[in-house]
Order: C-alpha cells, then sequence, then structure tokens
C-alpha cells in the first residue's frame, strides 16, 4: 500500500506500483517509477504472467533538446548523450495513467542529480493534476532520494530535514550512500542541479573518471567546448555572449597566444587537501617551521577539453600539446596527479602556470 508523504505524493514499492496499474489506485493519476529498466515489460520479468499495457508518449535521452536544457549542451552533463533520461506513456488500466520511468540502478555509483531536475518537475506538475505515485523496487533508496530532493527544493529543507520529515511518514527509508553523498551536493548548490558550480564539476569529472576505469569509452561530447575556436562558434557551444564588453578570464599557450582554458573550465581544489603519500618528496621553500607558509599551486586543474586529441585518443595519460603549436602545456592522467600544494587530483588534466598566460576573451 502506498504511503502518503503530502497531499497527492505518495512513496511506494514495485508492489504497490503494479497494484495500481492493474487494479487501479483511488486518486492516484501519475506515477514515477525509478527502476533498473525503463520498460514496463520489467513488471512482467519480475511478476510472471502480469501484463500492463502501455502506449508510449515520447523517449527523450540525455543529447535531446527539451524544457530541460534548450542548449542541448550535454557537454555540461554526466550523462552520455545517448543515455535514455525517461520514457513517458499511458500505461495501466484503460491507459489511465500517466507513467514516467526514470532507468536508475540502486547503487552507490550511479548519477542521480542528472535526473533530479526531470522528476522533480514530473512530481510537481503530477500534484497540480492530481496525485503521483513515486516508487522504485524496494520503495526504500531511489524513490526515497528522488522524494528527498523534492521536499528540499520545494520546501527549503536541509538533507537532513527533509529525510527526517519524509522519515515520519514512511519510516523504512534508506537512500544509499552515494545517493546521500548526492542529496548533500544539491544542497550546497542550493537545491538546484547548477552545472557551473565547482561542486558539480568536481562530481561530473569524478563520474567521467569511474567510467573510464570501467573500461568505458568516453567519447568527445562529454568534453568541455574548445575555447580556442572563433568567437560565434564557441559561444553557440557554451551559451557565452561575448558582447557588451564583458571580459572572460582566459589561458593561452604561452608560445603562440592560442586560448586554452576558460575560467570556466578550471577546477577548483582546496591546496593539500587529499593524497598525501607523496608529501615527503617535496622540498618547500620558506622557513620549514612557519606553518602559515602558504602553498602556491603551480598547475591549474581544468575539465577535458575537446583540443585534447591525446585524451580523446583514449590514453590513460599523456602530455598536454597545444592544439596549434604543439607546445608542451602539461600532462593528463586518469588515474591523477598530484598538485605542487599536496592536493591529488583524479581524474587530472593539469596546465602548467610557466606555459601559459593569463588574459581576457
Amino acid at each position: 500500500m502506498p504511503y502518503a508523504v503530502r497531499e497527492n505524493l505518495f512513496i511506494g514499492n514495485i508492489s504497490d506500483a503494479a497494484e495500481v496499474l492493474q487494479n487501479g489506485g483511488g486518486e492516484i493519476t501519475h506515477i514515477l517509477s525509478v527502476l533498473s529498466s525503463a520498460s514496463i515489460s520489467f513488471f512482467s520479468e519480475w511478476r510472471s504472467g502480469l501484463l500492463i499495457p502501455s502506449k508510449e508518449i515520447r523517449k527523450v535521452y540525455a543529447g535531446s533538446v527539451g524544457p530541460q536544457d534548450d542548449s542541448g549542451d550535454t557537454s555540461k552533463t554526466s550523462l552520455s548523450p545517448d543515455k535514455l533520461l525517461y520514457v513517458l506513456e499511458y500505461a495501466g488500466k484503460d491507459l489511465k495513467f500517466v507513467r514516467m520511468a526514470v532507468p536508475l540502478r540502486d547503487m552507490e555509483g550511479e548519477n542521480l542529480l542528472d535526473y533530479l531536475d526531470v522528476c522533480i518537475d514530473f512530481i510537481e506538475k503530477s500534484r497540480k493534476e492530481g496525485s503521483v505515485l513515486v516508487h522504485c523496487f524496494a520503495g526504500v533508496s531511489r524513490s526515497a532520494a528522488i522524494i528527498t530532493a523534492y521536499l528540499m527544493r520545494t520546501e527549503q529543507l536541509s538533507q537532513e530535514d527533509a529525510l527526517e520529515s519524509l522519515r515520519q511518514s514512511y519510516e523504512f527509508i534508506c537512500p544509499n550512500d552515494g545517493f546521500l553523498e548526492q542529496l548533500k551536493m544539491f544542497e550546497e548548490m542550493g537545491f538546484k542541479v547548477d552545472h557551473t558550480s565547482p561542486i558539480y564539476k568536481r562530481f561530473r569529472m569524478k563520474v567521467l573518471g569511474d567510467s573510464y576505469n570501467r573500461g568505458e569509452r568516453i567519447d568527445s561530447s562529454k568534453f568541455g567546448a574548445d575555447p580556442g575556436l572563433p568567437t560565434e562558434e564557441i559561444s553557440s557551444e557554451i551559451g557565452t555572449t561575448r558582447s557588451g564588453g564583458v571580459s572572460i578570464p582566459a589561458y593561452r599557450c604561452k608560445k603562440c597566444r592560442r586560448v586554452v582554458a576558460l575560467q570556466e573550465n578550471v577546477l577548483d581544489h582546496v591546496p593539500g587537501e587529499g593524497e598525501t603519500s607523496f608529501e615527503w618528496h617535496k622540498r618547500r621553500s620558506g622557513n620549514p617551521f612557519n606553518k602559515n607558509d602558504e602553498i602556491e599551486c603551480s598547475s591549474i586543474f581544468v575539465e577535458p577539453l575537446r583540443w585534447m586529441t591525446t585524451v580523446q585518443e583514449g590514453a590513460l595519460e599523456g602530455k598536454l600539446l597545444c592544439a596549434h603549436c604543439e607546445a608542451r602545456l602539461g600532462y593528463f592522467n586518469w588515474s591523477g596527479i598530484q598538485c605542487s600544494c599536496g592536493s591529488w587530483i583524479t581524474p587530472a588534466f593539469q596546465l602548467h602556470k610557466g606555459r601559459v598566460d593569463v588574459s581576457t576573451v
């Protein structure tokens, strides 16, 4: 039996959803299914002989131009452009339910963040049109994480407060640790998935690194736009307007002056945080007894960009050469590089400050 969380909002498991779809659900008019497969046939695979009619309205992929991202720029998300984002369909008895199915596994390494906007928008619209049941397989982790994010945004609750509020309605919730970490990021970004936020950028890099380590091919659509392209071309790619006297900090190859990165491509890190196993190798200038000496990083770390041909070729590590003059600008390593400040950056795309100049474009 689905549990009421708020007016017109319910949480449940796959049995609850099957019962609603097969026999009707009282006041429930919409269903959000968060399962490992978006197909309605998943219900039949789960329970032999259970057949639920459906009629597809549309399928939306991460690379599709839609209401969530009018630019269609998939480089801003962690999802591959051919990754299914959701299926929208009429389903159940007399096809009277509107069902949105999101393919998401209950695993700590799964990317929850990039699905939150479409799920939250669906819940909000469904509550205005009727009532919505949000379910996963057990009704414990995935559905709980989605509803927690919804409560966080709509009621401006912290992650902890939203979880506690949901637990008062349904005591069995227990999102996995990976989802909890992403919900904390969601809170830190102001209850939105901000693709320009350093928090999201670090998350995106971690997802790409995990994909690489699993042996998956990282296609160039997941790389940032090449800032060295002509102004009108790059502006359309990254959505940046360079008119009206707006100056954008940029890094140029010191040898040929080609733009190789913009400030928005830079991934900030906290000096000295992270892996310290190699710290004893480092020799630092200044008074060794003065712990207030500031450590200046000798490099900047950026997201992978489309001019990095060696990275696109699939190598684990290698040199980063200027796309125009082939001057050596730095190195990359999907397993990580230690910054001069002591922080371990994984994966790492490193530009040496001594080989680039900072200017504006």
